[in-house]
Protein backbone atom coordinates (compact mmCIF):
# COMPACT_ATOMS: atom_id res chain seq x y z
CA UNK A 1 0.00 0.00 0.00
CA UNK A 2 1.52 2.98 -1.19
CA UNK A 3 1.62 6.85 0.06
CA UNK A 4 2.19 9.08 -2.99
CA UNK A 5 2.47 12.98 -1.93
CA UNK A 6 2.63 15.05 -4.83
CA UNK A 7 3.13 19.26 -4.72
CA UNK A 8 0.99 19.86 -1.79
CA UNK A 9 0.61 23.55 -1.15
CA UNK A 10 -1.72 25.00 1.44
CA UNK A 11 -2.06 28.41 2.89
CA UNK A 12 -3.96 29.74 6.24
CA UNK A 13 -4.68 33.32 4.80
CA UNK A 14 -1.28 34.58 4.34
CA UNK A 15 0.36 32.39 6.28
CA UNK A 16 1.95 29.83 3.85
CA UNK A 17 2.02 26.18 5.97
CA UNK A 18 3.05 23.60 3.22
CA UNK A 19 5.11 24.50 0.20
CA UNK A 20 4.65 22.48 -2.57
CA UNK A 21 5.72 19.20 -0.24
CA UNK A 22 6.22 16.08 -2.04
CA UNK A 23 7.21 12.27 -1.02
CA UNK A 24 6.46 9.01 -1.16
CA UNK A 25 5.94 5.51 1.22
CA UNK A 26 5.58 2.04 0.50
CA UNK A 27 3.86 -0.56 2.98
CA UNK A 28 6.25 -2.04 5.27
CA UNK A 29 7.84 1.07 6.11
CA UNK A 30 7.97 3.21 9.26
CA UNK A 31 8.58 6.62 8.49
CA UNK A 32 9.24 9.43 10.91
CA UNK A 33 7.64 12.88 10.46
CA UNK A 34 9.66 15.48 12.25
CA UNK A 35 10.19 19.14 12.30
CA UNK A 36 9.60 21.93 15.07
CA UNK A 37 6.33 23.55 16.19
CA UNK A 38 4.42 24.97 13.08
CA UNK A 39 6.16 23.52 11.07
CA UNK A 40 3.24 21.87 8.93
CA UNK A 41 3.21 18.32 10.32
CA UNK A 42 -0.34 17.97 11.36
CA UNK A 43 -1.52 20.28 8.50
CA UNK A 44 -0.12 17.51 6.14
CA UNK A 45 -1.20 14.46 8.01
CA UNK A 46 -4.93 15.49 7.80
CA UNK A 47 -4.53 16.27 4.17
CA UNK A 48 -3.21 13.23 4.00
CA UNK A 49 -6.42 11.90 5.95
CA UNK A 50 -8.45 13.70 3.62
CA UNK A 51 -9.85 16.17 6.65
CA UNK A 52 -8.33 18.87 4.90
CA UNK A 53 -8.58 20.07 1.22
CA UNK A 54 -5.25 21.39 -0.20
CA UNK A 55 -4.91 24.30 -2.15
CA UNK A 56 -2.62 22.40 -4.89
CA UNK A 57 -1.07 19.16 -5.54
CA UNK A 58 -3.13 15.77 -4.14
CA UNK A 59 -2.08 12.44 -2.22
CA UNK A 60 -2.58 9.60 -3.89
CA UNK A 61 -2.98 6.03 -1.61
CA UNK A 62 -2.86 2.70 -3.70
CA UNK A 63 -3.68 4.76 -6.85
CA UNK A 64 -6.77 6.36 -4.87
CA UNK A 65 -6.63 10.01 -5.20
CA UNK A 66 -7.89 11.80 -1.48
CA UNK A 67 -9.35 15.01 -3.03
CA UNK A 68 -11.27 12.87 -5.27
CA UNK A 69 -11.96 9.98 -3.25
CA UNK A 70 -12.10 10.58 -0.01
CA UNK A 71 -14.19 8.29 1.42
CA UNK A 72 -12.73 5.22 -0.19
CA UNK A 73 -8.86 6.36 0.77
CA UNK A 74 -10.74 6.74 4.62
CA UNK A 75 -11.48 3.38 5.08
CA UNK A 76 -8.01 1.98 4.33
CA UNK A 77 -6.52 4.82 6.64
CA UNK A 78 -6.50 4.76 11.05
CA UNK A 79 -5.41 8.19 11.95
CA UNK A 80 -4.74 9.13 16.01
CA UNK A 81 -4.64 12.91 15.79
CA UNK A 82 -2.81 15.55 18.19
CA UNK A 83 -5.65 15.97 20.40
CA UNK A 84 -7.21 12.14 20.70
CA UNK A 85 -10.77 13.44 20.53
CA UNK A 86 -12.59 11.00 22.50
CA UNK A 87 -15.76 10.43 23.91
CA UNK A 88 -15.44 10.88 27.94
CA UNK A 89 -19.21 9.55 28.90
CA UNK A 90 -18.32 6.33 26.87
CA UNK A 91 -17.23 3.16 27.98
CA UNK A 92 -13.89 1.92 26.29
CA UNK A 93 -16.05 -1.06 24.90
CA UNK A 94 -19.13 1.21 24.12
CA UNK A 95 -16.70 3.60 22.09
CA UNK A 96 -15.14 1.30 20.19
CA UNK A 97 -18.36 -0.64 19.19
CA UNK A 98 -19.51 3.14 18.00
CA UNK A 99 -15.98 3.35 16.25
CA UNK A 100 -16.95 -0.30 14.33
CA UNK A 101 -20.04 0.65 13.57
CA UNK A 102 -18.69 4.02 11.78
CA UNK A 103 -16.27 1.59 9.50
CA UNK A 104 -18.82 -1.06 9.31
CA UNK A 105 -16.51 -3.61 10.18
CA UNK A 106 -16.55 -7.02 8.65
CA UNK A 107 -14.95 -9.12 11.21
CA UNK A 108 -16.42 -10.69 13.95
CA UNK A 109 -17.03 -7.02 16.13
CA UNK A 110 -17.11 -9.13 19.47
CA UNK A 111 -13.55 -10.39 18.57
CA UNK A 112 -11.83 -7.89 17.41
CA UNK A 113 -12.22 -5.45 19.81
CA UNK A 114 -11.52 -8.20 22.62
CA UNK A 115 -8.82 -8.60 20.13
CA UNK A 116 -7.50 -4.67 20.24
CA UNK A 117 -8.03 -3.97 23.65
CA UNK A 118 -5.21 -7.13 24.69
CA UNK A 119 -3.03 -5.35 21.83
CA UNK A 120 -3.09 -2.28 23.03
CA UNK A 121 -2.90 -2.91 26.64
CA UNK A 122 -6.80 -1.38 27.97
CA UNK A 123 -7.99 -5.20 29.61
CA UNK A 124 -6.76 -3.49 33.51
CA UNK A 125 -9.03 -0.64 32.97
CA UNK A 126 -11.95 -2.41 30.77
CA UNK A 127 -14.45 -1.26 33.19
CA UNK A 128 -13.72 2.46 33.38
CA UNK A 129 -15.40 5.33 31.43
CA UNK A 130 -12.51 7.23 29.29
CA UNK A 131 -13.22 10.17 31.31
CA UNK A 132 -11.90 8.11 34.28
CA UNK A 133 -8.95 6.99 32.25
CA UNK A 134 -5.30 8.45 32.82
CA UNK A 135 -3.84 10.52 30.03
CA UNK A 136 -1.64 7.65 29.25
CA UNK A 137 -4.45 5.31 29.19
CA UNK A 138 -6.82 7.66 26.87
CA UNK A 139 -4.54 8.22 24.22
CA UNK A 140 -3.88 3.78 24.30
CA UNK A 141 -7.57 4.27 23.79
CA UNK A 142 -6.87 6.58 20.27
CA UNK A 143 -4.52 3.95 19.36
CA UNK A 144 -7.12 1.50 19.89
CA UNK A 145 -9.72 3.21 17.48
CA UNK A 146 -6.96 3.82 14.75
CA UNK A 147 -6.33 0.24 14.70
CA UNK A 148 -9.53 -1.21 14.52
CA UNK A 149 -10.62 -1.82 11.25
CA UNK A 150 -7.73 -3.15 10.84
CA UNK A 151 -6.53 0.05 8.35
CA UNK A 152 -3.80 -0.67 5.64
CA UNK A 153 -1.90 3.10 6.81
CA UNK A 154 -1.41 4.52 10.36
CA UNK A 155 -0.75 8.04 10.37
CA UNK A 156 -0.03 8.45 13.79
CA UNK A 157 -0.06 12.32 15.81
CA UNK A 158 2.28 12.02 18.56
CA UNK A 159 1.35 8.63 19.50
CA UNK A 160 3.12 8.11 23.12
CA UNK A 161 1.94 11.94 24.44
CA UNK A 162 1.43 11.27 28.17
CA UNK A 163 2.87 7.73 28.34
CA UNK A 164 5.19 6.44 30.82
CA UNK A 165 8.49 4.65 30.22
CA UNK A 166 7.06 0.85 30.33
CA UNK A 167 4.07 2.25 28.00
CA UNK A 168 6.28 4.12 25.43
CA UNK A 169 8.10 0.69 24.91
CA UNK A 170 4.92 -0.97 24.14
CA UNK A 171 3.29 1.15 21.92
CA UNK A 172 6.98 1.69 20.19
CA UNK A 173 6.68 -2.37 19.64
CA UNK A 174 3.41 -2.25 18.61
CA UNK A 175 3.93 0.33 15.92
CA UNK A 176 6.82 -1.61 15.12
CA UNK A 177 4.76 -4.81 14.84
CA UNK A 178 1.98 -3.05 12.85
CA UNK A 179 5.11 -1.73 10.02
CA UNK A 180 5.77 -4.80 8.78
CA UNK A 181 2.78 -5.35 6.99
CA UNK A 182 1.21 -1.38 7.71
CA UNK A 183 2.23 1.92 5.86
CA UNK A 184 3.08 3.59 8.78
CA UNK A 185 3.76 7.74 9.08
CA UNK A 186 4.45 8.47 12.85
CA UNK A 187 4.76 12.26 14.05
CA UNK A 188 6.89 12.90 17.46
CA UNK A 189 9.22 15.21 19.42
CA UNK A 190 11.18 12.44 20.67
CA UNK A 191 14.14 11.85 18.70
CA UNK A 192 14.80 8.38 20.20
CA UNK A 193 11.49 7.32 19.35
CA UNK A 194 12.20 7.96 15.39
CA UNK A 195 16.14 6.33 15.16
CA UNK A 196 14.11 3.26 18.01
CA UNK A 197 11.35 2.21 15.37
CA UNK A 198 11.93 4.56 12.35
CA UNK A 199 13.16 3.37 8.38
CA UNK A 200 13.55 6.43 7.49
CA UNK A 201 13.10 10.28 8.42
CA UNK A 202 11.09 12.74 6.73
CA UNK A 203 11.98 16.55 8.14
CA UNK A 204 9.86 19.51 7.51
CA UNK A 205 10.92 23.77 8.48
CA UNK A 206 8.63 26.08 7.68
CA UNK A 207 6.19 23.77 5.34
CA UNK A 208 9.23 22.23 2.97
CA UNK A 209 11.07 18.89 3.02
CA UNK A 210 14.34 19.84 3.76
CA UNK A 211 15.55 15.95 4.49
CA UNK A 212 14.25 12.53 3.46
CA UNK A 213 16.55 9.69 4.22
CA UNK A 214 17.05 6.83 6.73
CA UNK A 215 18.44 7.94 9.97
CA UNK A 216 22.15 6.54 9.39
CA UNK A 217 22.29 8.71 6.10
CA UNK A 218 20.63 11.67 7.68
CA UNK A 219 24.09 12.42 9.97
CA UNK A 220 25.57 13.21 6.81
CA UNK A 221 24.92 17.15 6.70
CA UNK A 222 25.74 18.35 3.36
CA UNK A 223 27.46 15.47 2.37
CA UNK A 224 29.85 15.35 5.39
CA UNK A 225 30.40 12.97 8.10
CA UNK A 226 30.87 14.58 11.69
CA UNK A 227 31.83 12.35 14.34
CA UNK A 228 33.28 13.69 17.89
CA UNK A 229 35.43 11.73 20.37
CA UNK A 230 35.81 12.97 23.83
CA UNK A 231 39.30 12.28 25.63
CA UNK A 232 40.86 13.01 29.12
CA UNK A 233 44.66 13.47 28.97
CA UNK A 234 46.54 12.75 32.55
CA UNK A 235 47.21 16.66 32.49
CA UNK A 236 46.79 20.40 30.99
CA UNK A 237 46.71 20.25 27.18
CA UNK A 238 46.79 23.15 24.84
CA UNK A 239 44.48 24.09 22.09
CA UNK A 240 47.91 24.86 19.71
CA UNK A 241 49.17 21.13 20.35
CA UNK A 242 46.19 19.81 19.30
CA UNK A 243 45.81 21.26 16.65
CA UNK A 244 48.03 18.01 15.19
CA UNK A 245 44.95 16.10 15.24
CA UNK A 246 42.71 19.05 14.20
CA UNK A 247 41.95 22.36 13.05
CA UNK A 248 40.82 25.13 15.71
CA UNK A 249 37.16 25.25 14.89
CA UNK A 250 36.93 21.09 15.54
CA UNK A 251 38.52 21.42 19.17
CA UNK A 252 35.97 22.39 22.02
CA UNK A 253 37.55 22.38 25.36
CA UNK A 254 36.01 21.03 28.55
CA UNK A 255 38.27 21.27 31.47
CA UNK A 256 42.40 21.98 31.44
CA UNK A 257 42.72 18.00 30.89
CA UNK A 258 39.39 16.94 28.59
CA UNK A 259 38.71 17.83 25.00
CA UNK A 260 35.87 17.32 22.37
CA UNK A 261 37.72 16.88 19.52
CA UNK A 262 35.61 16.39 16.05
CA UNK A 263 36.35 14.63 12.99
CA UNK A 264 35.59 14.49 9.55
CA UNK A 265 34.82 11.26 7.67
CA UNK A 266 34.05 7.67 8.63
CA UNK A 267 37.96 6.69 9.97
CA UNK A 268 38.26 6.19 13.26
CA UNK A 269 40.42 9.13 14.91
CA UNK A 270 41.38 7.19 18.31
CA UNK A 271 44.40 5.83 16.94
CA UNK A 272 45.55 8.91 15.92
CA UNK A 273 44.98 10.72 19.24
CA UNK A 274 46.98 7.63 21.02
CA UNK A 275 49.98 8.43 18.82
CA UNK A 276 49.54 11.95 19.87
CA UNK A 277 49.75 11.40 23.51
CA UNK A 278 52.59 8.64 23.03
CA UNK A 279 54.84 11.23 21.08
CA UNK A 280 53.54 13.66 23.72
CA UNK A 281 54.12 11.63 26.71
CA UNK A 282 50.75 11.84 27.90
CA UNK A 283 48.95 9.49 29.18
CA UNK A 284 44.94 8.80 28.16
CA UNK A 285 42.62 8.41 30.66
CA UNK A 286 39.68 8.02 29.21
CA UNK A 287 38.23 8.34 25.47
CA UNK A 288 34.90 8.01 24.32
CA UNK A 289 33.47 8.20 20.67
CA UNK A 290 30.48 9.80 20.34
CA UNK A 291 28.17 9.42 17.02
CA UNK A 292 26.27 12.13 15.82
CA UNK A 293 22.91 11.58 17.01
CA UNK A 294 19.16 12.24 15.09
CA UNK A 295 18.72 15.30 17.10
CA UNK A 296 21.95 17.01 16.43
CA UNK A 297 20.97 16.43 13.27
CA UNK A 298 17.30 17.81 13.56
CA UNK A 299 18.91 20.78 15.09
CA UNK A 300 21.58 21.49 12.53
CA UNK A 301 18.84 21.42 9.76
CA UNK A 302 16.04 23.95 11.55
CA UNK A 303 18.06 26.01 13.57
CA UNK A 304 17.86 29.95 12.07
Amino acid sequence: MSIKIENIVKRYGAQLALNNVSFEMNTGEVAGFIGPNGAGKTTLMKIICGILLPDSGDVMVNGKSVTEDSLQVRKILGFLPENNPLYPEMYITEYLEYIAGIYKSRKSLKNRIREIIELTGLRPEISKTIGQLSKGYRQRVGIAQALLHDPDILILDEPTTGLDPNQIIEIRNLISSAGREKTVLLSTHIMQEVEAICDRVIIINKGEIIANDIPSELKTVNNRMFQSVIVEFDRVVELNALQEIAGENMLKKVNEQTWVIQYEGKTDIRPTIFNFAVKNNLTVLSMQKVDKRLEDVFRELTSE
